[in-house]
């Protein structure tokens, strides 16, 4: 339109004066990158400053002031901006593409230095702190249980999510200041590619039954934070003890492309970015790329230029991955301290119920006596959640019991629950009772069961016999507990010979668990 070639033709005319009078200058400045940001950004302020203030051009711009000079309008300001930040591309693109030479001296493939720390937070269950020239970035893990997984609620067909990467861009990372609130779209984007990097790495759920999220903080930025988060994040993730399949790490590569003339780049910052004609970051393990993003800004990117940037920017992971390794290795063997503990176990769909009980009776009390939280699958799989190790076990141990079936050896502690003329009734689990004949009391002959125990008693038993066609289990006593002593058989059968002589049966009074009168009370009443 017509405003465009306005725009283009108030560019010529003062691109041309703007070059002759301050190209040296202008050339000075691409050096400047290798300065601190601070530095580069005063060069940068003051020789542009200078340039609208006092380039000469070669029609009126302004009104004459007092003095004589010459007060040019903003718009004529505008322009002649526009015209330095023009020449300044062109001279720093052709610095890269033609001499080969980088803003800031280094080569082409060349990597910023790089410093690894992981442990930086002591109560966070991990942490990775990655800094790559000008970039830092701060990732922390959190280990949560499977049912704080995020529920995804859009147009996808993932319904929850148990990995989670969220990345924040704080304005202090680049020196501003400005307001802190939510992700931006940008933001949210470098989030999930730094998710999607090390997504296929994260064990299943079967394997590692935790929610993981993962936060990095972008804490100074010039270069690509989003591939520093990725290292970041493999360095929480390995710092936590989760069981990664291999350790990812990424890089961001640029092409400034003049003609023929062509450069690839390997860790660019922020003027390579903004001035070339392509940017992609790479992520990936040693065997392949897990992400990839590009944003390409020509046309004539050839299969020979892709090959050789994936080529280069695979030397510079395995490079960043190697110095990674040195740090931390491999992930820790044990989770933190601070971790939440969760153990899965597996039991038969059947025995379910046996472990909810009535009305969640018992699942509340296993819960309440050893402060674990117990979700069950439909499937049979019991999950447990504790924050001590050593209470999560006793809680599988628990469990264990209450769902194994009793075998010939195994050994109970119990509760009499119903007395009879041949024996006692102890149950040994909850819905499994065992009889204990009053044969098998001790090595000696007990008339009556009750002379040595009653309903309530706490007795140590051994599993003598298994009947499961009719569903008996024959117990042996071992121990009666009576105040906080162990009492042997063989003391129990001395004190049934003491014990006095009871009535017969019929005439005994009913207790609680008698089958009824005793054998051949019916009959002497028929006589």
């Amino acid at each position: 339109s017509l405003n465009m070639l306005i725009e283009k033709q108030r560019l010529v005319a003062v691109e041309s004066p703007v070059r002759e009078q301050f190209e040296s200058g202008l050339r000075a400045l691409t050096d400047a990158e290798q300065d601190s940001k601070e530095l580069k950004s005063a060069k940068r302020h003051l020789l542009f400053e200078s340039i609208v203030n006092t380039v000469e051009l070669p029609f009126p711009v302004g009104t004459p002031s007092a003095d004589g000079a010459v007060v040019k309008d903003s718009l004529t300001k505008s322009y002649v901006k526009k015209a330095a930040e023009a020449i300044y591309k062109d001279l720093v693109r052709k610095k890269i593409a033609v001499d080969k030479r980088r803003p800031d001296g280094r080569g082409t493939e060349e990597i910023r230095p790089i410093e690894v720390e992981v442990g930086v937070l002591p109560r966070a269950h991990g942490s990775g702190l990655f800094t790559r020239g000008q970039t830092q970035v701060l990732s922390t893990l959190t280990l949560g249980t499977a049912k704080e997984g995020q529920r995804i609620d859009d147009l996808s067909l993932e319904t929850d999510r148990r990995y989670m990467h969220h990345y924040n861009f704080p304005p202090y990372s680049v020196g501003e200041t400005g307001f802190m609130r939510g992700p931006k779209r940008r933001d949210i984007g470098h989030g999930a590619l730094a998710q999607r990097a090390l997504e296929a790495m994260i064990p299943p759920a079967d394997e590692f039954p935790y929610t993981i999220r993962i936060v990095s903080e972008t804490l100074e930025s010039n270069g690509s934070s989003s591939m520093g988060s990725v290292c970041g994040s493999t360095l929480s993730l390995m710092d936590a003890g989760v069981p990664i399949k291999a350790p990812v790490s990424g890089i961001a590569m640029g092409l400034v492309k003049e003609g023929d003339d062509y450069v690839i780049l390997t860790d660019i910052q922020g003027a390579e970015d903004h001035l070339g004609d392509m940017d992609f970051k790479v992520a990936g393990t040693r065997d392949g790329i897990t992400a990839l993003q590009m944003d390409i800004k020509i046309t004539g990117v050839t299969q020979e230029i892709m090959r050789n940037a994936l080529e280069q920017a695979g030397r510079a992971r395995n490079a960043i991955l190697d110095i990674m390794l040195d740090t931390i290795p491999e992930p820790r063997a044990e989770l933190s301290q601070n971790a939440p503990r969760i153990t899965s176990i597996k039991i038969e769909q059947e025995q379910i119920g046996l472990i909810i009980g009535k009305g969640g009776e018992t699942i509340r009390g296993l819960e309440g006596d050893y402060e674990v939280q117990i979700d069950i699958e439909e499937d049979g799989t019991l999950l447990i959640y504790a924050t001590d190790g050593e209470k999560a076990e006793a809680a599988i141990a628990a469990i264990r019991a209450l769902t194994k079936t009793p075998e010939v050896g195994d050994t109970y502690t119990g509760k009499v629950v119903k007395t009879t003329e041949f024996g006692a009734f102890v149950e040994l689990k909850k819905g499994t009772d065992g009889l204990l004949h009053v044969s098998n009391v001790g090595p000696g002959r007990v008339a009556h069961i009750e002379d040595v125990m009653a309903r309530g008693d706490v007795v140590d038993v051994i599993v003598q016999e298994v009947d499961k066609a009719r569903g008996r289990i024959g117990l042996k006593l071992v121990a009666k507990h009576e105040d906080g002593k162990l009492i042997q058989p063989e003391e129990l059968v001395e004190r049934a010979k003491d014990a006095p002589p009871r009535p017969p049966s019929e005439e005994r009074p009913r207790r609680d668990g008698d089958r009824g009168r005793g054998r051949g009370g019916d009959r002497g009443g028929r006589r």
